[in-house]
């Protein structure tokens, strides 16, 4: 547990006697772990506390030392990029945590990234950086769903397995990868799938990329879709993103929320619909009205799984709507603010749906 650190050691260097950029007479990789808070760092009242803990509590410097194992596998470096529970992710955090990675990955004495983050939206920053980052090293993100304080806390375990993943040749061009409960997903299609099970983060149709066993990772698939330095997406000169909006589907629901985005100045709505991204005819007024104005619509689902077929449930090609293929409307959104960087075009847009 992260609790037993002493808060004189604060210096993450020294505790580990490291130093990038130094000359190593082993052969141990270069990896740094680049903290935004969560569960990971949070701390309770007592040891059976999971519920009702405060999450961002701890620094990275304690929680690199509260696992001394980390040494025998990775020269590691911690930096403090935020401090915020997950659910407080913003497009500047996100944005700043991108250009860390990539600043970073261009040093050849880097071989590897770990990003510790909340759970609660951990699967979208790791499709933001699966879209952005410019670099083949790998890029882990972990989090964790007991605080440090608490009996059998998973947050050591992530981290442990997370810094030897990036470290490892096997994971080089695998794309950016979150590794969780000795398993390792592809960012694209993980997903958190319960509230507080620490088996929650699964890819539920596509499976998993591998597995974490006995220090090393096992790889048995990889993604199909372009990721890192195969898509266009470049943040470097970016200092905000373009309004994306999610708008909820269900039974009677009426046009009020989607309007209330569109006064808000949403360049792009992601309706998360019922069944295939179906469209309740109240809403296809305020579609047409969405298009007229310049604002993207795409037609997610809120099912979970599955692919949004095009011309499907609604008649895309006629009304110039975007369907979002398997991505769930969180991650959607991700994409779509990214590609509304490039090109308001929405056969474009399409077309980045299905490549990415």
């Amino acid at each position: 547990m992260f609790k037993s650190v002493k808060p004189l050691l604060t210096m993450t260097t020294l505790a580990l006697g490291l130093c990038l950029g130094s000359a190593y007479a082993d052969n141990l990789p270069n990896v740094v772990i680049l903290a935004t808070g969560g569960t990971i760092a949070g701390t309770g009242a007592t040891a059976t506390t999971t519920v009702g803990y405060t999450a961002a509590k701890l620094g990275i410097d304690q929680m690199i030392a509260a696992v001394p194992e980390l040494q025998k596998v990775a020269h590691v470096t911690g930096e403090q990029v935020a401090q915020v529970a997950s659910e407080s992710m913003t497009d500047d955090i996100e944005l700043k945590l991108a250009k860390e990675v990539n600043r970073l990955l261009q040093r050849s004495d880097v071989d590897g990234i770990v990003i510790t983050h909340g759970t609660d939206t951990l699967e979208e920053t790791a499709y933001f950086l699966d879209l952005v980052v410019k670099s083949n090293k790998p890029v882990v993100v972990i989090g964790a769903m007991r605080p440090a304080t608490a009996i059998s806390a998973d947050g050591p375990i992530n981290l442990y397995n997370a810094v030897i993943l990036a470290g490892s040749k096997d994971a080089i061009g695998k794309g950016v990868m979150v590794c969780m409960n000795d398993q390792i997903n592809a960012a694209r299609d993980v997903t958190k799938t319960n509230t507080s099970d620490t088996d929650t983060f699964k890819s539920p149709e596509l499976g998993l990329l591998g597995y974490m066993q006995d220090n090393k990772p096992y790889f048995y698939r990889m993604s199909t879709r372009k990721y890192t330095v195969d898509t266009p997406f470049d943040v470097g000169n970016l200092n905000s993103l373009p309004r994306v909006d999610i708008v909820y589907g269900y039974e009677n629901m009426d046009d009020i929320a989607m309007k209330a985005n569109i006064a808000a100045g949403a360049q792009g709505i992601v309706v998360a619909s019922v069944g295939d991204g179906s469209v309740p005819k109240q809403m296809y007024p305020e579609y047409r009205q969405a298009r007229k104005a310049g604002v993207i619509v795409v037609r997610s689902s809120r099912v979970g799984n599955g692919v949004v077929a095009r011309n499907g449930e609604a008649n895309d090609d006629k009304e110039d709507l975007i369907v979002s293929d398997s991505l769930n409307p969180q991650k959607a959104r991700i994409l779509l603010k990214l590609a509304l960087t490039k090109t308001h075009d929405s056969a474009e847009l399409q077309k980045m749906f299905y490549t990415y």
